[in-house]
């Protein structure tokens, strides 16, 4: 039997419905995904901003002074890095 903390694998999308986007959101089980391609890779974080749940995968994509691209969300300005998932700024 799997160990629940074990992480999986599930497909959410074809790398065809990024031919003309950079972001997409996702739904696996009860967890919403911001899913985003940027320079060559695919990233995966939180969908649901941590300060009021606003949609991460409508933000605008920037780099910071260390040259890292981050997800700035629509609703309040909170940023996240697309590598790791971690608020840069609030």
């Amino acid at each position: 039997m799997e160990s629940e903390s074990q992480p999986q694998w599930v497909p959410v999308a074809n790398v065809d419905e990024f031919a003309n986007c950079r972001a997409k959101e996702c739904i696996v089980g009860q967890h919403v995904i911001a899913l985003f391609f940027d320079e060559g890779s695919f990233y995966a974080i939180d969908g649901l901003c941590a300060h009021q749940g606003g949609p991460v995968a409508k933000g605008q994509l920037s780099k910071t002074d260390a040259g890292k691209t981050c997800v700035t969300c629509p609703w309040h300005g909170w940023q996240y890095e697309l590598e790791t998932g971690i608020q840069t700024v609030n």
